[in-house]
Protein backbone atom coordinates (compact mmCIF):
# COMPACT_ATOMS: atom_id res chain seq x y z
CA UNK A 1 0.00 0.00 0.00
CA UNK A 2 1.33 3.57 -0.72
CA UNK A 3 2.82 5.77 1.84
CA UNK A 4 0.37 7.93 1.20
CA UNK A 5 -3.10 5.83 1.89
CA UNK A 6 -4.64 6.71 5.19
CA UNK A 7 -8.21 6.94 6.19
CA UNK A 8 -9.91 9.82 3.77
CA UNK A 9 -10.86 12.46 5.21
CA UNK A 10 -8.23 12.17 7.84
CA UNK A 11 -9.41 11.80 11.23
CA UNK A 12 -10.47 14.49 13.68
CA UNK A 13 -11.38 11.61 16.24
CA UNK A 14 -9.79 8.51 18.01
CA UNK A 15 -11.32 6.06 20.37
CA UNK A 16 -8.41 3.81 21.85
CA UNK A 17 -10.25 0.76 23.41
CA UNK A 18 -7.69 -0.24 26.26
CA UNK A 19 -5.70 2.13 28.77
CA UNK A 20 -2.44 -0.47 29.34
CA UNK A 21 1.11 0.42 27.68
CA UNK A 22 -0.22 0.11 24.09
CA UNK A 23 -2.96 1.86 24.64
CA UNK A 24 -1.03 4.78 26.74
CA UNK A 25 1.69 4.39 24.08
CA UNK A 26 -1.15 4.72 21.20
CA UNK A 27 -2.27 8.09 22.58
CA UNK A 28 1.14 9.58 23.31
CA UNK A 29 2.04 8.62 19.49
CA UNK A 30 -0.85 10.77 18.32
CA UNK A 31 -0.05 13.44 19.68
CA UNK A 32 4.00 13.20 18.95
CA UNK A 33 3.33 12.60 15.48
CA UNK A 34 0.90 15.95 15.29
CA UNK A 35 -2.65 14.37 15.65
CA UNK A 36 -4.82 17.54 17.28
CA UNK A 37 -7.82 15.87 17.17
CA UNK A 38 -10.41 14.45 19.77
CA UNK A 39 -8.93 11.14 21.91
CA UNK A 40 -10.83 9.62 23.83
CA UNK A 41 -9.52 6.63 25.98
CA UNK A 42 -11.37 3.53 27.46
CA UNK A 43 -9.73 1.25 30.14
CA UNK A 44 -11.14 -1.53 31.99
CA UNK A 45 -9.14 -1.16 35.12
CA UNK A 46 -10.36 1.73 37.48
CA UNK A 47 -6.45 2.92 37.93
CA UNK A 48 -3.88 4.69 35.53
CA UNK A 49 -1.59 2.53 33.65
CA UNK A 50 0.81 0.66 35.01
CA UNK A 51 3.60 -1.63 34.39
CA UNK A 52 2.48 -5.25 34.68
CA UNK A 53 6.16 -7.47 34.69
CA UNK A 54 7.30 -6.10 37.74
CA UNK A 55 3.89 -7.58 39.25
CA UNK A 56 5.64 -11.13 38.95
CA UNK A 57 9.17 -10.15 39.12
CA UNK A 58 9.10 -7.46 41.96
CA UNK A 59 5.81 -8.88 43.79
CA UNK A 60 7.05 -8.71 46.85
CA UNK A 61 10.20 -5.19 46.69
CA UNK A 62 8.15 -3.02 45.00
CA UNK A 63 4.18 -3.00 46.65
CA UNK A 64 3.13 -0.01 44.51
CA UNK A 65 2.03 -0.18 41.16
CA UNK A 66 4.86 0.77 38.75
CA UNK A 67 2.72 3.99 37.15
CA UNK A 68 3.92 4.17 33.60
CA UNK A 69 3.48 8.16 33.67
CA UNK A 70 6.17 8.08 36.41
CA UNK A 71 8.38 6.43 34.31
CA UNK A 72 8.32 8.46 31.19
CA UNK A 73 5.77 6.66 28.48
CA UNK A 74 3.40 9.48 29.04
CA UNK A 75 0.62 10.49 31.26
CA UNK A 76 -3.39 10.14 29.42
CA UNK A 77 -4.46 12.79 31.67
CA UNK A 78 -2.23 14.86 30.04
CA UNK A 79 -2.53 13.35 26.61
CA UNK A 80 -6.37 12.81 25.94
CA UNK A 81 -9.31 14.90 26.17
CA UNK A 82 -11.39 12.04 27.79
CA UNK A 83 -10.74 9.00 29.58
CA UNK A 84 -13.13 6.71 30.65
CA UNK A 85 -11.78 4.14 33.83
CA UNK A 86 -13.95 1.15 34.72
CA UNK A 87 -15.31 1.00 31.70
CA UNK A 88 -15.33 -1.80 28.78
CA UNK A 89 -16.39 -1.73 24.96
CA UNK A 90 -19.40 -4.28 24.23
CA UNK A 91 -19.83 -3.97 20.90
CA UNK A 92 -18.21 -2.43 17.94
CA UNK A 93 -19.77 -1.57 14.27
CA UNK A 94 -17.25 -0.33 11.74
CA UNK A 95 -17.61 1.27 8.63
CA UNK A 96 -15.57 3.75 5.82
CA UNK A 97 -16.76 6.43 7.49
CA UNK A 98 -16.26 5.81 11.27
CA UNK A 99 -17.28 3.44 14.06
CA UNK A 100 -19.83 3.18 16.78
CA UNK A 101 -18.68 1.35 19.81
CA UNK A 102 -20.98 0.24 23.14
CA UNK A 103 -19.33 0.75 26.15
CA UNK A 104 -20.67 -0.27 29.56
CA UNK A 105 -19.38 -0.57 33.18
CA UNK A 106 -17.40 -2.98 34.44
CA UNK A 107 -19.11 -2.88 37.65
CA UNK A 108 -22.96 -3.51 37.22
CA UNK A 109 -23.35 -0.60 40.36
CA UNK A 110 -22.28 1.51 38.00
CA UNK A 111 -24.03 3.94 35.75
CA UNK A 112 -25.18 1.95 32.21
CA UNK A 113 -24.08 2.26 28.59
CA UNK A 114 -22.50 4.53 26.31
CA UNK A 115 -22.41 4.81 22.81
CA UNK A 116 -19.06 6.18 20.92
CA UNK A 117 -18.52 7.44 17.81
CA UNK A 118 -15.26 8.51 16.35
CA UNK A 119 -13.29 8.28 13.09
CA UNK A 120 -11.33 5.84 14.21
CA UNK A 121 -10.94 3.52 16.61
CA UNK A 122 -7.62 1.60 17.98
CA UNK A 123 -8.34 -1.72 19.89
CA UNK A 124 -5.65 -2.37 22.89
CA UNK A 125 -7.17 -4.37 24.44
CA UNK A 126 -4.74 -6.51 25.46
CA UNK A 127 -5.21 -9.88 27.08
CA UNK A 128 -6.45 -11.98 30.07
CA UNK A 129 -5.82 -15.26 32.08
CA UNK A 130 -6.77 -18.68 31.00
CA UNK A 131 -9.36 -18.94 33.68
CA UNK A 132 -9.50 -23.11 33.53
CA UNK A 133 -13.39 -24.27 33.88
CA UNK A 134 -14.27 -25.73 37.06
CA UNK A 135 -11.26 -24.66 39.49
CA UNK A 136 -12.62 -23.03 42.81
CA UNK A 137 -10.55 -21.02 44.36
CA UNK A 138 -7.53 -20.70 42.15
CA UNK A 139 -5.93 -17.04 42.13
CA UNK A 140 -3.81 -15.56 39.24
CA UNK A 141 -1.45 -13.05 39.17
CA UNK A 142 -2.45 -10.35 36.27
CA UNK A 143 -3.72 -7.35 37.89
CA UNK A 144 -2.23 -4.90 40.25
CA UNK A 145 -5.13 -6.44 42.43
CA UNK A 146 -3.96 -9.71 41.90
CA UNK A 147 -1.21 -8.86 43.14
CA UNK A 148 -1.85 -6.88 46.44
CA UNK A 149 -4.25 -10.03 46.86
CA UNK A 150 -1.33 -12.24 46.95
CA UNK A 151 1.39 -10.51 49.00
CA UNK A 152 -1.35 -10.31 51.87
CA UNK A 153 -1.74 -14.45 51.38
CA UNK A 154 1.55 -15.46 50.77
CA UNK A 155 3.66 -15.62 53.99
CA UNK A 156 6.68 -17.36 54.90
CA UNK A 157 5.16 -20.98 55.51
CA UNK A 158 2.60 -21.35 53.21
CA UNK A 159 1.87 -23.57 50.68
CA UNK A 160 1.81 -22.78 47.26
CA UNK A 161 0.73 -24.91 44.63
CA UNK A 162 1.55 -23.10 41.22
CA UNK A 163 -0.40 -24.49 37.52
CA UNK A 164 2.11 -23.31 35.09
CA UNK A 165 6.10 -22.95 34.59
CA UNK A 166 5.82 -20.58 31.59
CA UNK A 167 7.05 -16.86 32.44
CA UNK A 168 4.77 -15.88 34.89
CA UNK A 169 4.66 -19.29 36.75
CA UNK A 170 8.38 -19.17 37.13
CA UNK A 171 9.07 -15.95 38.27
CA UNK A 172 5.93 -15.86 40.57
CA UNK A 173 7.48 -19.52 42.42
CA UNK A 174 10.94 -17.64 43.20
CA UNK A 175 9.57 -14.95 44.47
CA UNK A 176 7.61 -16.50 46.84
CA UNK A 177 10.32 -19.22 47.93
CA UNK A 178 12.11 -16.24 48.59
CA UNK A 179 9.91 -14.76 51.05
CA UNK A 180 9.51 -18.15 52.74
CA UNK A 181 6.90 -19.86 51.38
CA UNK A 182 6.87 -24.06 50.26
CA UNK A 183 6.45 -23.89 46.74
CA UNK A 184 5.66 -26.51 44.19
CA UNK A 185 4.98 -26.25 40.74
CA UNK A 186 2.99 -28.11 38.40
CA UNK A 187 3.67 -28.61 34.74
CA UNK A 188 1.69 -30.36 32.14
CA UNK A 189 4.50 -30.51 29.16
CA UNK A 190 7.77 -32.04 30.02
CA UNK A 191 9.82 -29.37 30.78
CA UNK A 192 9.24 -25.65 32.02
CA UNK A 193 9.23 -23.44 29.52
CA UNK A 194 8.14 -25.72 27.02
CA UNK A 195 5.86 -23.98 24.76
CA UNK A 196 7.84 -20.54 24.95
CA UNK A 197 11.26 -22.44 24.43
CA UNK A 198 10.86 -25.82 23.14
CA UNK A 199 12.25 -29.11 24.99
CA UNK A 200 15.91 -28.73 24.61
CA UNK A 201 16.40 -25.30 26.27
CA UNK A 202 13.54 -25.94 28.67
CA UNK A 203 14.99 -28.57 30.41
CA UNK A 204 17.76 -26.43 30.75
CA UNK A 205 15.70 -24.29 33.36
CA UNK A 206 14.47 -27.52 35.31
CA UNK A 207 17.82 -27.62 37.68
CA UNK A 208 17.37 -23.74 38.99
CA UNK A 209 13.99 -25.08 40.45
CA UNK A 210 15.88 -26.70 43.19
CA UNK A 211 18.34 -24.88 43.44
CA UNK A 212 15.90 -22.07 44.43
CA UNK A 213 14.37 -24.00 46.98
CA UNK A 214 11.10 -25.36 44.74
CA UNK A 215 9.68 -28.19 44.22
CA UNK A 216 9.07 -29.07 40.40
CA UNK A 217 6.62 -31.65 39.05
CA UNK A 218 7.10 -31.75 34.90
CA UNK A 219 4.35 -34.26 32.83
CA UNK A 220 1.60 -33.77 35.84
CA UNK A 221 -1.62 -32.59 34.20
CA UNK A 222 -4.04 -31.14 36.73
CA UNK A 223 -7.08 -32.38 36.65
CA UNK A 224 -9.18 -30.71 39.37
CA UNK A 225 -7.95 -27.41 42.09
CA UNK A 226 -10.75 -27.13 44.97
CA UNK A 227 -9.68 -25.01 48.13
CA UNK A 228 -7.03 -26.39 49.69
CA UNK A 229 -5.94 -29.07 47.22
CA UNK A 230 -4.79 -29.68 43.31
CA UNK A 231 -5.56 -33.15 41.97
CA UNK A 232 -2.73 -34.78 39.38
CA UNK A 233 -3.79 -36.94 36.70
CA UNK A 234 -3.10 -40.60 37.04
CA UNK A 235 -0.85 -43.08 34.98
CA UNK A 236 -4.92 -43.66 32.60
CA UNK A 237 -6.02 -40.01 33.03
CA UNK A 238 -7.87 -40.65 36.28
CA UNK A 239 -7.79 -38.67 39.47
CA UNK A 240 -4.08 -39.39 40.83
CA UNK A 241 -2.11 -37.79 43.64
CA UNK A 242 -3.62 -34.65 45.92
CA UNK A 243 -1.51 -31.84 46.88
CA UNK A 244 -2.37 -29.73 49.74
CA UNK A 245 -2.17 -26.10 49.00
CA UNK A 246 -2.75 -23.34 51.45
CA UNK A 247 -2.85 -21.18 47.86
CA UNK A 248 -3.32 -22.37 44.66
CA UNK A 249 -1.98 -19.93 41.60
CA UNK A 250 -3.10 -20.87 37.63
CA UNK A 251 -0.75 -19.65 35.66
CA UNK A 252 -1.50 -21.49 32.15
CA UNK A 253 -1.33 -18.47 29.68
CA UNK A 254 -3.08 -15.72 28.59
CA UNK A 255 -5.58 -15.51 25.53
CA UNK A 256 -6.60 -12.09 23.94
CA UNK A 257 -9.49 -10.39 25.58
CA UNK A 258 -10.99 -10.02 22.25
CA UNK A 259 -14.74 -12.09 23.20
CA UNK A 260 -16.28 -9.14 22.60
CA UNK A 261 -15.51 -9.17 19.03
CA UNK A 262 -16.33 -13.01 18.42
CA UNK A 263 -18.90 -12.38 14.97
CA UNK A 264 -17.93 -9.08 14.46
CA UNK A 265 -14.72 -9.61 13.34
CA UNK A 266 -12.25 -12.31 11.87
CA UNK A 267 -10.00 -13.64 14.60
CA UNK A 268 -7.10 -15.77 14.40
CA UNK A 269 -7.01 -19.17 15.80
CA UNK A 270 -6.01 -17.68 19.49
CA UNK A 271 -8.25 -15.36 19.28
CA UNK A 272 -6.30 -12.26 18.05
CA UNK A 273 -7.06 -9.71 15.29
CA UNK A 274 -4.81 -10.18 12.11
CA UNK A 275 -3.29 -6.89 11.21
CA UNK A 276 -0.33 -5.76 9.23
CA UNK A 277 2.61 -3.40 10.52
CA UNK A 278 0.26 -0.49 10.28
CA UNK A 279 -2.22 -2.30 12.30
CA UNK A 280 -4.82 -2.19 10.05
CA UNK A 281 -7.04 -5.35 10.52
CA UNK A 282 -7.30 -7.92 8.15
CA UNK A 283 -10.98 -8.03 7.10
CA UNK A 284 -11.74 -4.85 8.11
CA UNK A 285 -12.28 -1.37 7.63
CA UNK A 286 -9.47 1.13 7.74
CA UNK A 287 -11.27 3.00 10.78
CA UNK A 288 -10.35 0.06 12.82
CA UNK A 289 -6.76 -0.37 13.97
CA UNK A 290 -5.41 -3.25 16.17
CA UNK A 291 -2.36 -3.25 18.68
CA UNK A 292 -0.50 -5.08 21.34
CA UNK A 293 -1.74 -8.55 22.84
CA UNK A 294 -4.85 -8.62 21.25
CA UNK A 295 -3.46 -8.41 18.12
CA UNK A 296 -1.40 -11.04 15.71
CA UNK A 297 0.80 -8.94 13.12
CA UNK A 298 1.60 -10.36 9.67
CA UNK A 299 5.43 -9.82 9.50
CA UNK A 300 7.33 -10.00 5.96
CA UNK A 301 9.81 -12.79 6.30
CA UNK A 302 8.38 -14.37 9.53
CA UNK A 303 4.59 -14.43 8.75
CA UNK A 304 1.78 -14.25 11.58
CA UNK A 305 4.04 -13.61 14.81
CA UNK A 306 1.42 -13.81 17.84
CA UNK A 307 1.03 -11.02 19.96
CA UNK A 308 1.95 -10.90 23.79
CA UNK A 309 5.65 -9.42 24.10
CA UNK A 310 5.55 -6.40 26.39
CA UNK A 311 8.27 -5.02 23.86
CA UNK A 312 5.53 -5.04 21.09
CA UNK A 313 3.14 -3.50 22.86
CA UNK A 314 6.18 -0.18 23.54
CA UNK A 315 7.09 0.32 20.10
CA UNK A 316 4.44 -1.26 17.71
CA UNK A 317 1.88 2.14 18.36
CA UNK A 318 4.02 4.43 16.46
CA UNK A 319 3.60 2.46 13.20
CA UNK A 320 -0.05 2.12 13.94
CA UNK A 321 -0.26 5.71 13.75
CA UNK A 322 2.03 6.47 11.32
CA UNK A 323 -0.07 4.09 9.18
CA UNK A 324 -3.42 5.97 10.26
CA UNK A 325 -1.83 9.81 9.58
CA UNK A 326 -0.28 8.67 6.08
CA UNK A 327 3.09 8.27 7.58
CA UNK A 328 6.12 6.34 6.76
CA UNK A 329 5.48 2.94 8.60
CA UNK A 330 8.88 1.90 10.36
CA UNK A 331 9.82 -2.15 10.11
CA UNK A 332 8.51 -3.91 12.88
CA UNK A 333 11.30 -5.39 15.91
CA UNK A 334 11.71 -8.91 16.08
CA UNK A 335 9.75 -10.20 19.32
CA UNK A 336 11.16 -10.35 22.21
CA UNK A 337 10.59 -11.18 25.92
CA UNK A 338 12.39 -11.06 28.98
CA UNK A 339 12.09 -12.25 32.11
CA UNK A 340 13.70 -12.59 35.61
CA UNK A 341 13.21 -15.84 37.35
CA UNK A 342 14.56 -18.26 39.77
CA UNK A 343 18.35 -15.81 39.72
CA UNK A 344 18.31 -16.26 36.35
CA UNK A 345 17.88 -12.78 33.81
CA UNK A 346 16.46 -14.67 30.20
CA UNK A 347 15.79 -12.83 26.84
CA UNK A 348 14.49 -14.48 24.26
CA UNK A 349 14.56 -12.62 20.81
CA UNK A 350 13.01 -13.78 17.60
CA UNK A 351 10.64 -16.54 15.96
CA UNK A 352 12.11 -20.46 15.80
CA UNK A 353 11.13 -22.59 13.35
CA UNK A 354 10.43 -26.12 13.58
CA UNK A 355 13.31 -26.79 11.05
CA UNK A 356 15.77 -24.81 13.57
CA UNK A 357 18.63 -26.58 16.13
CA UNK A 358 20.01 -25.34 18.76
CA UNK A 359 23.83 -23.80 18.78
CA UNK A 360 25.03 -22.91 22.51
CA UNK A 361 27.74 -19.86 22.85
CA UNK A 362 29.38 -19.24 26.67
CA UNK A 363 29.70 -21.93 29.59
CA UNK A 364 26.48 -23.96 30.07
CA UNK A 365 26.77 -23.88 33.57
CA UNK A 366 26.91 -19.75 33.76
CA UNK A 367 26.12 -17.33 30.98
CA UNK A 368 25.65 -19.05 28.08
CA UNK A 369 23.26 -18.12 25.37
CA UNK A 370 21.86 -20.20 22.53
CA UNK A 371 20.89 -19.90 19.16
CA UNK A 372 18.21 -21.07 16.83
CA UNK A 373 19.49 -21.61 13.23
CA UNK A 374 18.55 -23.71 10.31
CA UNK A 375 20.76 -25.54 8.13
CA UNK A 376 22.43 -23.49 5.70
CA UNK A 377 25.66 -24.12 3.51
CA UNK A 378 28.36 -25.93 5.03
CA UNK A 379 29.67 -24.62 8.25
CA UNK A 380 26.52 -21.47 8.52
CA UNK A 381 23.16 -21.45 9.58
CA UNK A 382 20.72 -19.26 9.46
CA UNK A 383 19.83 -17.60 12.83
CA UNK A 384 16.10 -17.16 13.63
CA UNK A 385 16.06 -16.93 17.30
CA UNK A 386 18.10 -16.59 20.33
CA UNK A 387 18.29 -17.13 23.90
CA UNK A 388 19.81 -15.82 26.65
CA UNK A 389 20.77 -16.78 30.28
CA UNK A 390 22.61 -14.17 32.56
CA UNK A 391 24.46 -12.53 29.19
CA UNK A 392 22.67 -9.38 28.29
CA UNK A 393 26.05 -8.41 26.23
CA UNK A 394 24.12 -10.48 23.26
CA UNK A 395 20.38 -9.66 23.76
CA UNK A 396 21.13 -6.20 22.03
CA UNK A 397 23.03 -7.92 18.94
CA UNK A 398 20.26 -10.83 18.56
CA UNK A 399 17.50 -7.63 18.19
CA UNK A 400 19.24 -5.41 15.72
CA UNK A 401 20.14 -9.06 13.82
CA UNK A 402 16.82 -10.35 13.33
CA UNK A 403 14.73 -7.44 13.31
CA UNK A 404 12.13 -6.80 10.42
CA UNK A 405 11.85 -10.50 10.18
CA UNK A 406 15.50 -10.91 8.58
CA UNK A 407 16.85 -14.36 9.17
CA UNK A 408 20.96 -13.55 8.83
CA UNK A 409 23.94 -16.08 7.69
CA UNK A 410 26.00 -16.96 10.51
CA UNK A 411 29.46 -18.57 10.14
CA UNK A 412 28.62 -21.41 12.89
CA UNK A 413 31.92 -21.50 14.24
CA UNK A 414 32.45 -17.94 15.00
CA UNK A 415 28.74 -18.11 16.36
CA UNK A 416 29.35 -20.83 18.78
CA UNK A 417 32.42 -18.51 20.53
CA UNK A 418 31.73 -16.55 22.76
CA UNK A 419 34.36 -14.10 22.79
CA UNK A 420 33.39 -13.71 18.97
CA UNK A 421 30.80 -10.55 19.20
CA UNK A 422 27.36 -11.67 17.18
CA UNK A 423 27.55 -9.10 14.70
CA UNK A 424 31.22 -10.69 13.87
CA UNK A 425 29.63 -14.05 13.22
CA UNK A 426 26.97 -12.82 10.20
CA UNK A 427 28.77 -13.33 7.13
CA UNK A 428 29.34 -10.23 4.82
CA UNK A 429 26.99 -10.84 1.90
CA UNK A 430 24.07 -10.74 4.71
CA UNK A 431 25.07 -7.93 6.81
CA UNK A 432 21.67 -5.82 5.02
CA UNK A 433 18.68 -6.20 6.56
CA UNK A 434 15.21 -5.97 4.47
CA UNK A 435 13.59 -2.53 4.04
CA UNK A 436 11.66 -0.86 6.16
CA UNK A 437 7.60 -2.05 6.04
CA UNK A 438 5.53 0.29 3.41
CA UNK A 439 2.52 2.45 4.84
Amino acid sequence: MPASAAPSPAPRSVVVVGAGLAGLRSVAELRAQGFDGEVTVVGAEPVPPYDRPPLSKELFSRVEPVWLSGEGYGDLADLADRVLRGRRATAVRAGDDGVVLTVAPVDAADAGALTLRADVAVLATGAQPVRPAGWAGAAELHTVADAAALRGRLTPGTRLVVVGAGWIGAELAGQAAARGCAVTVVEAASTPLYRQLGADLGARTAPWYAAAGVELRCGAPVTAVEPGAVTLAGPDGAPGERLAADVVVTAVGVRPATGWLAGALPLTGRGALRVDPAGRVAGAPASLRAVGDCADMEVPGLGLVPGGHWDAALTHPAGVVAGLLGHDVPAPGAPYVFSTQLGHDLAFVGAPTEAATVLLRGDPDGAWSALLVEQGPAGTGRLTAGFTVDRPRDVVPLRKLLAAGARPLLDLARAADAAVPLRKAVLAADLAGPASAPA
